[in-house]
């Protein structure tokens, strides 16, 4: 026995591992090891959070009371600062590092803070004492000032570390609050760059989740020469909170006259404001909020709201004289029947919240569901009851989602294996023949001469087509009997599987990805947004869960000799006879469509997983609300939106179009 020990002994320490082999990170190293884990990844999205995470302090300030501007800025050389007319982070030494100040320890010690013990903020958004540390530690610079007990205060920081102690700057006798300037580190976001486009939707979301702050908002204009929806300046307030946001976003008919609204500010310093509406047309969509922070996966708030909905509208069906006969049927209605075709926006304030992982994208504290259901069922029932004609309309309304939602509930879901025996799929495609979604694509093309090339220059196991017949309905602005009867609709809804609307089931789609590919030309780009369209508003889980995608596909066809290679547009052209080909004579070939090219070439640049290139399809981190919008504005029913978009914008047009 002594002997085997020995030997696992010896074999252990064959291995090289030993105690000098243990790494301990120390101060804020992990989050540059490791950026991740607090900021869920170095894409896009992460580095917009960075913003997210000052921005949200400063609203906590604000939401607490002892701020009321806030002032976020864009340089062209992508530093963001924002400024709050708040306390200001203390700068006295702290009791437990006495060598340093507290200003240093926030910005340099993990889970550092004041929101921990729920004595300086009742409620807030920063809960985890990493936000302001993180940014720092992944920056290559960040200037910190403090206005604070009539003096100015300080600090310059790289990648996590003081580049000098805290210097007193002089007297600031007319001002107070924190000021941030941050440059993000290019060793952890490569070239990155924020986007004026998404800083501003998420300052606008903020504005409106608070009633009593006022944002201005300034961005450097050389970055706006073609973003013609973001201003270089604007100060951003509404008194109205939700309400205000709702009358931006729905514009339509609608169920009931009026959108259901309203604040509610309830025990331990909670306060609940929401606005829903039902839209007769479209689909609905929902944006959670606690303490300002997106909540885009819902959460115990979200809970709340659907529970004190369906019991309201339930009770309003059972009291109702005129609605006897509904009494019966309103106890089938579930919240996905009220919730499914509605806009919903709910933002709660509550201490000491509870979220899942540091990026909050989920609310799990427990409480909230009681505040919310609490604050919302009786109103939503006074409401019915001061309403009795929209009450009894909004019932109908949801009654008949309840009656199309049983029904559909009796059909079998049919996989794969057995669609093709059981289901009539559509003609025009083309399933692949792996089983399991895993792995599987489904290509939508445009037109029987794309599909045939697409059919060719395609992977059978795992790549499926369906070609469609050129532009298909546009479902911004076609009523609901128009689409239900359009044929390249269903045939769309029937291959994917996975239903539309409230009946949308990820767990059903036919595929791992959904790709959109159409030609590289304006006709293109519009049957794409056409395709973008229907998806928005009928299947957004599909977007939300990052299965849909853009192929990318060749305008031009660049040779010399045996060298030959893909420009996607005249700009990549342009690019490609500078550098690869410059001074060579070369053969140029432009692709009128993709079923001019050849399976081959279609193959190479557009379809095989390792040569070409995919965009997907996303919704920035605060911004569906907006979205949604500006699908209305260009996609909807009224032209003259349409219109003066294209009068406001038509000046940021540099080059001719291609029509």
């Amino acid at each position: 026995m002594s002997d085997l020990f020995e030997s696992d002994a010896a074999g252990t320490g064959g291995t090289g591992y030993s105690a000098a082999d243990i790494e301990v990170l120390e101060g804020l190293e992990p989050v540059r090891r490791r950026p991740g884990m607090y900021i869920g990844g170095t894409d896009d999205r992460a580095l917009h959070h960075l913003a997210a995470e000052i921005l949200d302090n400063s609203m906590d300030e604000a939401v607490a009371g002892h701020a009321t501007r806030i002032e976020v800025g864009l340089t062209a050389d992508n530093t963001l600062m924002i400024r709050d007319n708040g306390r200001g982070i203390p700068v006295d030494p702290h009791p437990k590092y006495k060598d340093k100040s507290a200003l240093e320890v926030v910005m340099t010690t993990l889970h550092a803070g004041g929101k921990f013990n729920g004595k300086v903020y009742a409620t807030s958004g920063g809960l985890h004492g990493v936000g302001i540390s993180v940014v720092n530690a992944l920056s290559d610079r960040m200037v910190i000032e403090v206005a604070r007990d009539r003096k100015l205060w300080a600090q310059d920081y790289s990648r996590g570390r003081p580049q000098g102690p805290l210097v007193l700057k002089g007297a600031a006798p007319n001002r107070r609050g924190t000021t941030v300037w941050f440059h993000p580190d290019a060793e952890i976001f490569g070239d990155l760059r924020f986007k004026p486009a998404t800083l501003y939707r998420l300052v606008r979301s903020k504005a409106y989740l608070h009633r009593g702050v006022e944002i201005r908002w300034a961005c450097d204009p050389a970055l706006l020469a073609a973003d013609g929806e973001v201003p270089a300046e604007e100060t951003l307030h509404f008194p109205g909170g939700l309400a205000d946001f709702m009358a931006t976003l729905v514009d339509g008919p609608t169920v009931t006259p009026e959108a259901f609204t309203g604040l509610v500010e309830s025990e331990g310093q909670a306060k609940i404001d929401w606005a829903i509406t039902w839209p007769l047309e479209g689909q609905g969509f929902t944006s959670w909020y606690c303490n300002t922070v997106p909540t885009p996966l819902g959460g115990t708030h979200e809970l709340g709201l659907r529970s004190a909905l369906t019991k309201a509208l339930r009770s309003f069906a059972e009291l109702s004289q005129k609605q006897a006969r509904a009494a019966k049927r309103a106890q089938q209605i579930t919240a996905d029947d009220i919730l499914g075709g509605a806009v919903v926006l709910l933002s709660v304030f509550i201490p000491d919240p509870q979220f899942q992982g540091q990026t909050k994208d989920r609310l799990t504290s427990p409480q909230a569901s009681r505040l919310v259901e609490n604050a919302i069922r009786d109103r939503f029932e006074h409401w019915l009851t001061a309403n009795p004609a929209a009450a009894s309309d909004l019932l109908a309304f949801v009654l008949d989602r309840a009656e199309e939602r049983l029904r559909r509930k009796e059909e079998k879901t049919v996989g794969r294996k057995t669609a093709t025996r059981r289901l009539r799929l559509p003609g025009k495609l083309a399933d692949c023949t792996r089983d399991e979604a895993d792995g599987t694509e489904l290509f939508l093309v445009e037109g029987d001469s794309a599909g045939g090339s697409a059919k060719q220059a395609r992977n059978r196991d795992t790549q499926a087509v369906l070609a469609l017949r050129g532009k298909i309905l546009n479902v911004a602005s076609a009523s609901l009997d128009k689409l239900k009867g359009n044929q390249e609709i269903n045939d769309i809804i029937l291959a994917l599987g996975s239903g539309t609307g409230r009946d949308f089931k990820l767990a059903d789609l036919r595929y791992e990805r959904i790709v959109i590919m159409t030609d590289a030309d304006v006709d293109g780009a519009h049957i794409a947004s056409l395709l973008m369209t229907f998806f928005f508003r009928q299947m957004p889980g599909l977007i939300d869960s990052g299965r849909l995608y853009l192929a990318v596909p060749p305008l031009y066809r660049v040779a010399r000799g045996g060298d030959t290679a893909y420009a996607r547009d005249d700009a990549d052209l342009k690019h490609l006879l500078a550098t690869r080909f410059k001074g060579a004579k070369t053969e140029i070939s432009r692709f009128k469509g993709l079923g001019e090219m050849p399976a081959r070439q279609l193959k190479e640049t557009t379809m095989a997983p390792e040569t070409r290139t995919l965009l997907r399809v996303g919704i920035d981190q605060g911004s569906r609300m907006l979205v949604a919008e500006r699908v209305e504005t260009l996609m909807g029913k009224r032209p003259e939106k349409r219109f003066q978009f294209i009068q406001e914008n038509a000046r940021f047009v540099t080059e001719a179009l291609d029509v």
